[in-house]
This record gives structure tokens, C-alpha cells and sequence, in this order.
């Protein structure tokens, strides 16, 4: 190819660009059949056709609560470069956990298409939603680095956590969405908080060291959130972000039932803090005493039911900890 001349400037020649022939990724895609109350079968059925087309990749189902995490921890020893969770934030949850028992030279990237019912950790990481689009930068984005949590509780138990942790009525909520059956997404949340409002009003005390500082403080509310959101739409850490190296923390001394129904539109638009009462820190290390034993979910699942007897955790951030592709 000549490029136009000048008078009397000499012909240049330029070389045609260089085509950079990407290595082709090794997935696992690990679906979760049980996702969105069973209806996300279609939608992972729908992208086998795409999937081919990128090249293949090996799909495992997961057969029963904690398959997700074993299936994403054999990942690293059978080569894969991305491991992806097909689901919600359960599968996300799992997946994340299994992971993390690889050592860090060996792990796999994570990847996620949200086919669940909340998604909210594919909302905070600013995953695509439209699942082919997602799927298609599985097998070519390049990763983004997103911060961890790690808990440690008064029995010696352990869990990572990638998005948010509810204690107290944000726990009980988590509870009572269980229990609700034909209402699903949001709305389902939304009757669970509902329902907790009326059903599950109870004070805990907290003896709390933030980062070293100590306090006391009678509570209803406490969550602490990497990303902002969790419950479907509930920004409950209006100013988190799962890249900044620090976790953020939401909580509220008793206040009554009528004034927590007013708080519920506020904490699904964000705007909580314009009420003096709602405090928010945040934090690289916490450890928290309580009075009593302390629900307590895990990016949405129940890590911690009342007869668990949880009176003490330990969390700390792991910045940085796990590449993401979105």
C-alpha cells in the first residue's frame, strides 16, 4: 500500500497491521439448574448454540447445595483458564469459594452470566446482562481485579464472601425468603422484608473494633457491603465499590416498626443516610461481639441460622483477590 505523496517526498511503504491470534480459553461453565426456582434451565439451554460457535467449553451442572464450590476448586489442577457461574448470587457465592481454595498462580479467572433471581454481584461488578453478549466476553475480555472478604466465626468456621454480609433483620429477611414460594425476584425480597418488619423485630448488642477503634451499640440493622446492592435492588452500601480495597457498613439502632416501613423505599433508592440514625463506616478488619446469637447470610445465603450460635466474626478485605471477566 503507498500513501499519497507530497511532491518530491519519496514513496513510503507501510506495513499492514499485525492480526494478534488470541490463545483460545479453556471455560467450565457451572449451572445451576436450581437458579431462579428452577427457571433458568431455558436460559442456559439457549446459549449452547453461542457457546460452540466460541469454540466449546465443558458445562457441569451442580447436584446439590456446595456442588458449585467443588466443581470451581477441581478447576485448577484440570486447566481452566475461566471458571464461569451460570445461576445468582448463590452460584456466584459457590463458585467464588471453590476458587479461592486454588493457590493464586493456579486460579482461574471468574466469570458470570446472571440468570438468577437478585444478581446483585453482577450489578455491582457491571456485568453485562444480555446473556450472549456476556457470553461472548467470556472468551475474550480481559479481566478486572475485584476485592474479597474473608469471615471467621467463634466455631472456627470460614467463608469468602464477594458482595455482601447481612446480620441481624437483614439475616432474618433472608430467612423469611425462603419460606415464600410463588413470588419470585424482588417482589419476593420485598415480601420477606415485609414480613420480617412485622415478625422479627429484635435488638442485639454489638461490641465492635472498626480498623482498631471500639464501640458499643444496640442494633437492629447491620450489613456490610463490598458491592452496593444485594436483595434484588436493595442498596443497603450506597457507596460501595468492589474494587477500592476497603468494605463499607450500614447499621441502625431500634427504631420502630412504622419508621422501618419508611426506611424501605428509602434503602431501595440509596438515600437511608438522610436519616441521622442510619450510620455508615467502613473498614479493612472488623470483629464484632454480640449478646445474643447473630443471624447471618453471605451474599445471600444463610451462613449463620440462629441455632448456629454465632457471637463472634472476624472479617477482613482481601483486595484484589480474584480476576473477573465482564
Amino acid at each position: 500500500m503507498i500513501k499519497s505523496l507530497e511532491p518530491n517526498q519519496p514513496a513510503l511503504y507501510c506495513r499492514p497491521p499485525l492480526q494478534r491470534e488470541l490463545p483460545m480459553r479453556k471455560v467450565k461453565l457451572i449451572f445451576n439448574p436450581a437458579s431462579d426456582r428452577g427457571r433458568s434451565g431455558q436460559k442456559a439451554s439457549d446459549l449452547q448454540a453461542i457457546v460452540e460457535t466460541l469454540g466449546g467449553a465443558t458445562w457441569a451442572g451442580t447436584e446439590y447445595p456446595g456442588h458449585a464450590i467443588d466443581l470451581a476448586a477441581a478447576a485448577g489442577d484440570e486447566g481452566f483458564d475461566v471458571v464461569v457461574a451460570m445461576g445468582g448470587d448463590g452460584t456466584v457465592h459457590e463458585v467464588v469459594n471453590g476458587l479461592m481454595r486454588i493457590p493464586q498462580e493456579k486460579r482461574p479467572m471468574l466469570g458470570c452470566i446472571p440468570i438468577g433471581s437478585g444478581n446483585d454481584f453482577a450489578y455491582c461488578s457491571q456485568v453485562d446482562f444480555n446473556p450472549q453478549e456476556g457470553m461472548r466476553r467470556i472468551f475474550s475480555a480481559d479481566p478486572v481485579l475485584v476485592d474479597l472478604a474473608h469471615l471467621t466465626d467463634n466455631h472456627g468456621r470460614s467463608i469468602y464472601m464477594d458482595n455482601t454480609c447481612g446480620m441481624l433483620f437483614v439475616a432474618s429477611v433472608n430467612i423469611q425468603s425462603r419460606k415464600i414460594r410463588r413470588i419470585y425476584g424482588f417482589a419476593m425480597y420485598l415480601t420477606a422484608v415485609v414480613k420480617s418488619i412485622i415478625e422479627n423485630y429484635q435488638t442485639t448488642h454489638f461490641k465492635m473494633a472498626v480498623d482498631g477503634t471500639t464501640s458499643e451499640h444496640d442494633l437492629i440493622v447491620f450489613s456490610v457491603g463490598n458491592g452496593n446492592r444485594e436483595g434484588g435492588g436493595f442498596y443497603t452500601c450506597p457507596s460501595a465499590k468492589n474494587n477500592d480495597g476497603i468494605l463499607n457498613f450500614v447499621m441502625s439502632p431500634p427504631i420502630s416498626r412504622l419508621t422501618m416501613f419508611r426506611l424501605l423505599p428509602e434503602f431501595m433508592k440509596g438515600t437511608q443516610g438522610k436519616f441521622d440514625f442510619v450510620r455508615f463506616g467502613e473498614f479493612k478488619h472488623l470483629i464484632i461481639e454480640a449478646d445474643r446469637a447473630v443471624p447471618i447470610h453471605v451474599d445471600g445465603e444463610l451462613w449463620a441460622p440462629y441455632e448456629a450460635n454465632v457471637r463472634r466474626v472476624e472479617m477482613q478485605i482481601l483486595p484484589a483477590a480474584m480476576k473477573l471477566v465482564r
